[in-house]
């Protein structure tokens, strides 16, 4: 529900707030009370404001009435709109009407940017960090790629950072957010390469093409800081930390030095994931694994020739007529085997084939291709397959397998068998726990240069790497026959087709698996062994594994994604062979090919590239980039063309940035990113920081995760589903459908999501999330206007409150604390909840609802107004805190709009609303008596059921307002009664309960006579625990206060002031008319 709606200039919007005939007053009166809208800093010309008084609109639970009385409106409004004598309105100065500069309406696109240029001018972020008298807080920016402009994911992560910033420095932190960018790479070299001809490519030089690339980083750098500003991000815009900076670059070679001089780096021969599409080496993080791929699976059979020594009787009985069945998704490695693994706790047979009888029979599914091999005729086949898996493959191949014999895995070994392409002898060999009953056959064709499990059995029997595939995915000479043909395309076929030419194809089928995807190109990539560099995780996984225990992960389970990730990932192949990168630092030997690489190489390189950048190792000659201690044999090295992988680039920030940068430290406080990062950003630099320092570079991670559209779906162009941010903030073309909502809204939107998994946007969340930021705004206008003649000097003390008052701030104080504790926790969905409960229905609902009439009618000086304005003041300054980290630019458009000066602790005018320290509520606010807090939630609650029973008097048109109204109650409970009995005749005219009903007189019944309550118009009960309410509704007693509208048996008691009532009357002798509006 809108909080304090203003009073619309048009003649349309009056007659649809109002009655006709306060239509037409408001009409009168609206030309001289209406905003003035005008954007700007200034506070002169302050516009008066004519609150809606008249109507509100029923609450979600229909507890609220459709004509609440709000405060004064003339009782000869229509008189006088109907052209009545001059001498009506004459109380109309007497109403203190809210005025305040602060617009409705945001125009948010307008003045946003008016505002970020304030704090841009003022260096309000430096100037509030400097003065902080508390640690350093710093959370480590995760650098984005300089390839692109933003997306929504980049706006979330760059948000939630900026809300953690923005709180800390609330608390008293000193904070120094260093943002950074990633610019090395693939993704950036291909942004180069693809704006270029085939000829220009071909033409082109290491060095032009790192210069292009280093141009094309920094524009991008620009185009996605000036986002992030528009985000409302604070940062140290100035001193960004760039990947390609020479210092960086430096710091990164260090890093490598220190884990080489270690142990930790080696340069072998292994299988990696290759991309044919990028031609490089792949690191984990840089594989996606997309639904849907279909690779051609195939079951083929090797022939057994030679049994092993342990066990030549074995299968004696059998040859020359068995076979060993494998199954296999990539036919193309088959050129590669090297051998057969079995798993030697599982139990194979000896199976004969036969054909199976037609009627038993279910015809090949389709797509599925039987091979030669099942094409016999009565020579006798044997295979070697998992006895459990005999039932499956009878299905899957359409025979019957008749067991001649059952044998443990273990005897397998060492039997020979003939290559099927090369004939080669290989050996059955025991492979791990990686060879299952899931699917295949129990047997599983190696191939050491194609596979990390492969590999590793290859190293323990000594088993050739054999990798006949060249960096563009096409076999080499050495796969004989098959050279040139790429081997996820033609070269696979071709296998297939050799194979059953060879009478050793089973079956052939399409198989629907996830496979690795080269992330940047989208296409798919291999398992091929090359020359590459390597961190040895397993030198320090143990260290690794002991320091992610102690850094405290959220949410709590992403902690067990870096733990499954770190304990069980291979050896990191940290070298590329791209050009736009940082230089591996090493040299080799011209007839050897042993790498140089000592404390004095990696020293002077770095030394070298912080003073000339990376490019140097391009464009210096192998002499000059060798140490003196070297340079007399420089001809007899050369210098290395492999790059670092990127991840080691970022995963080295916490060296080049933290270690280096004033303000900073080590470990950082927070890092903060997607959950794709635990096998990213957060992992690689756990793991170079563990190698040369033995801790984590962080205390805490936070993950979130990734942004689809409103129905869950990814985000993609082709589905026309995109959130942009800079659409969302700015607006689009087409401005009804794209309107532009500003940067607090979309940042209103990240603080309502539970980031901690996936998130939703689209059109219907903005709107409603721009409906919340709307009638937040109102609140906070509301505030603002009724502040616009107070100041500190007014201030009640706190003792001589109203205990409604009192109670107001003891609710502020509790949500002030609430808030504190979820945003230590991170948790800025409760806060975004906690903010709309309060503010829009709470706050607005009760203690704004009731306050206005002593606010507009109570007097200006009388302490009933002070009190109040005591504590809309408490609030306004609590909630402008509060929301700030959140809504930046409404916290510091409230606080260039604040009426009233506000001093910080050491006594100086807060001119930003950042200024301000985080409110800690007074601790007599939060000593109210238990008993008297659940009274007044009774109260509460008690008044929303008075509500639903005004609200069935107005319809059924016995009130036309609440202030028409006498309210009856009767309960049940004595002490309840009585504690009833004191609010109406409360000390305090605040606290007096028809005050709080906004009705004009409320009697407490000793008794309920059967009488009273039959002859009762509307009545209700409200039940609660302690008591049982009976509620009564009639009209009220006396004639309706000309200035205040409520009823009162005093009206026509004072002769000179015949239309008032006792209150008004005493406003009026501190308030005298003026001559012209006198009485005659």
């Amino acid at each position: 529900m809108e909080v304090a709606p203003l009073l619309k200039s048009s003649a349309s919007a009056a007659a649809t707030l109002f009655n006709s005939a306060e239509a037409k007053f408001a009409l009168r009166v609206s030309s001289s009370l209406v905003s003035c809208r005008r954007i700007g800093f200034g506070r002169q010309n302050a516009s008066f404001l004519w609150p809606v008084l008249f109507s509100r609109p029923l609450t979600c639970d229909g507890s609220g009435s459709k004509r609440r009385a709000r405060g004064p409106v003339m009782a000869a409004a229509k008189k006088a709109s109907d052209g009545g004598s001059k001498e009506e309105g004459k109380y109309k100065h007497t109403v203190d009407l809210p005025k305040t500069t602060f617009g409705m309406r945001a125009n948010a696109v307008v003045r946003e940017p008016e505002i970020q240029k304030l704090w841009e001018e003022n260096q309000v972020f430096k100037r509030v960090s400097d003065r902080n008298t508390g640690r350093s807080f710093v959370l480590h920016d995760g650098p984005p790629y300089a390839n692109g402009s933003l997306h929504m994911g980049h706006a979330l992560n760059k948000i939630l950072k900026d809300i953690i910033n923005r709180y800390k420095l609330l608390r008293n932190y000193r904070v120094n957010f260093v943002p950074g960018w990633d610019c090395h790479g693939l993704p950036i070299e291909l942004k180069v390469l693809q704006s270029m001809d085939e000829e220009t490519r071909r033409e082109l030089k290491p060095l032009k093409l790192r210069e292009k690339a280093a141009k094309f980083a920094k524009n991008t750098v620009n185009i996605q800081m000036n986002s992030f500003k528009r985000f409302g991000v604070w940062a140290d815009w100035d001193a960004p930390y760039l990947t390609l900076f020479p210092e960086y670059e430096a710091a990164q070679i260090e890093v490598f030095g220190n884990m080489a001089l270690k142990g930790y780096i080696y340069r072998g021969r292994k299988p990696v994931h290759w991309s044919p599409s990028s031609r490089t080496a792949l690191a984990e993080a840089e594989l996606e694994y997309p639904e849907g791929h279909i690779s051609k699976s195939i079951y083929a059979t090797f022939k057994i020739i030679n049994a092993s020594s342990a066990s030549p009787q074995l299968f004696e009985e059998f040859l020359p007529d068995l076979y060993l069945a494998i199954w296999t998704t990539t036919p193309w490695t088959i050129p590669a085997n090297a051998a057969v693994a079995i798993n030697p706790e599982l139990e194979y047979v000896v199976a004969e084939l036969h054909h199976a009888p037609e009627d038993a029979t279910v015809s090949l599914r389709k797509q599925t291709k039987a091979g030669s091999f099942l094409k016999f005729s009565d020579t006798k086949r044997f295979v070697i397959v998992a006895s459990e898996l005999v039932p499956a493959l009878e299905s899957k191949w359409e025979v019957k397998f008749a067991v001649r014999k059952i044998f443990p895995g273990s005897s397998l070994e060492n039997f020979r068998y003939a290559h099927p392409i090369s004939g080669k002898e290989c050996p059955v060999v025991l492979g791990g726990d990686y060879i299952t009953t899931e699917s295949g056959t129990g047997l599983v064709h190696t191939a050491p240069g194609h596979g990390q499990e492969d590999y590793i059995t290859g190293l323990k029997y000594g088993l050739p790497i054999i990798s006949p595939v060249d960096d563009e995915g096409k076999f080499t000479e050495e796969a004989g026959e098959f050279n040139g043909q790429e081997v996820l395309g033609a070269g696979n076929v071709a296998i297939v087709k050799y194979l059953d030419e060879q009478l050793s194809l089973v079956l052939e089928e399409p198989y629907k698996h996830k496979y690795p995807y080269d992330w940047r190109t989208k296409k798919p990539t291999i398992f091929r062994a090359t020359e590459q560099w390597f961190a040895s995780v397993d030198g320090f996984r143990d260290m690794a594994m002991d320091a992610i225990g102690k850094v405290n992960w959220i949410p709590t389970q992403a902690k067990n994604r870096i733990v499954a990730m770190t304990s069980s990932r291979s050896d990191w192949c940290i070298s590329r062979q791209r050009t736009w990168g940082v230089p591996i630092p090493v040299f080799y030997h011209v007839h050897s090919k042993e790498p140089l690489i000592t404390e004095e190489t990696i020293a002077h390189v770095r030394d070298i590239v912080s003073k000339k950048g990376s490019d140097a190792w391009w464009y210096m000659s192998t002499e000059d980039l060798l140490p003196e201690k070297y340079r007399q044999n420089a001809s007899e090295y050369y210098k290395g063309t492999d790059t670092m992988d990127v991840w080691f680039d970022s995963g080295s920030s916490w060296a080049a940035v933290l270690g280096k940068r004033d303000g900073l430290c080590f470990p950082a406080d927070l890092y903060l990113e997607g959950s794709d990062q635990h096998r990213g950003w957060f992992q690689s630099s756990l793991l170079t920081s563990i190698a040369t320092t033995g801790i984590a570079p962080y205390s805490c991670v936070v993950t979130h995760g990734f942004v689809l559209d409103e129905k869950g779906m990814k985000m993609s162009k082709s589905l026309g589903n995109v959130v942009d941010p800079d659409v969302v903030i700015s607006g689009g073309k087409n401005t009804k459908d794209q309107p532009g909502y500003g940067a607090d809204v979309l940042r209103l939107w990240v603080s309502s999501v539970d980031y901690t998994g996936d998130v939703l946007i689209g059109p219907q969340i903005l709107r409603q999330m721009s409906d919340m930021y709307r009638k937040l705004r109102g609140t906070l206008r509301f505030l603002l206007s009724n502040l616009h003649d107070w100041n500190l000097e007014n201030t009640v003390p706190y003792s001589k409150l109203p205990k409604i008052d009192q109670y107001a701030l003891y609710q502020l104080g509790n949500i002030v604390e609430t808030i504190k504790d979820s945003y230590e926790l991170y948790q800025f969905y409760k806060i975004y909840q906690i903010i709309q409960r309060f503010t829009i229905v709470d706050l607005s609902n009760f203690y704004l609802d009731v306050a206005k009439d002593r606010l507009y009618v109570g007097g200006t000086t009388s302490l009933n107004r002070r009190s109040c304005q005591t504590v809309l003041a408490e609030h306004l300054i609590s909630i402008v805190s509060v929301i700030a980290p959140i809504l930046p630019h409404l916290a510091e458009d409230v606080w260039q709009n604040l009426p009233f000066e506000y001093a910080t602790e050491d006594g100086s005018a807060a001119k930003f609303a950042f200024e301000l320290k985080w409110p800690v509520p007074n601790k007599r606010w939060l000593q109210i008596p238990a008993d008297d807090v659940d009274f007044w939630r009774l109260i509460l609650e008690l008044r929303s059921e008075v509500n639903k029973i005004l609200e069935n008097a107005r319809v059924g048109k016995l009130i036309g307002s609440s202030l028409e109204a006498k309210v009856y109650l009767h309960s049940s409970d004595a002490g309840v009664a009585s504690r009833l009995q004191e609010l109406c005749h409360a000390e305090n005219e605040a606290d007096a309960l028809h005050r709080i009903f906004i009705t004009s007189q409320v009697a407490v019944l000793d008794s309920l006579n059967t009488d009273l309550s039959s002859r009762m118009p509307h009545t209700g009960k409200f039940s609660d625990p302690r008591s049982e309410i009976w509620i009564g509704v009639d009209r009220a007693d006396g004639s309706k206060c000309e200035r205040c509208w409520n009823f009162t048996p005093q009206v026509g008691s004072f002769p000179e002031h015949p239309t008032l009532c006792a209150r008004c009357y005493d406003v009026i002798n501190v308030h005298p008319l003026p001559a012209a509006a006198g009485v005659s």
